[in-house]
């Protein structure tokens, strides 16, 4: 069964689903989570207490794609290229956990910048 959540970050409010994978379940349970979120290009990353191991890490991901990035136990959200993108694909720092992907249009998270609280919960 999806699990689908919410993201809001200021104004902006969008729904993801997350994947099968064990650091997904662990993001799931942590439901509810706030935190600070910093932009990096067109990337929202924001520390959630989970500490997970890398599990299918990628560097290279797709527009929308929702990560895990174990070295600062964060959740990032990409919308668009980042800093070392070598294309217009999203390329994470370093490798991220593929945990699930936004539905609808990423590209909303244009609208947010650093500082944004950010509050991800479970979605009816």
């Amino acid at each position: 069964m999806p699990k689908k959540i919410r993201i809001r970050a200021g104004n902006v409010e969008a729904e993801a689903l997350l994947n099968d994978s064990r650091t997904a379940q662990a993001i799931w349970d942590a439901l509810p989570i706030e935190g600070s979120g910093s932009k990096w290009g067109e990337e929202i990353y924001f520390p959630v207490p989970v500490q997970a191991e890398l599990e299918d890490g990628q560097e290279e991901v797709e527009v929308g794609t929702l990560g895990y990035w174990p070295p600062g136990s964060a959740l990032c959200i990409f919308f668009g290229p980042t800093p070392v993108s070598q294309s217009d694909q999203p390329r994470a720092a370093s490798p991220v956990a593929l945990v699930g992907e936004v539905s609808g249009d990423p590209k909303i998270f244009q609208k947010v910048s650093s500082g944004t609280k950010i509050i991800v919960e479970k979605a009816e």
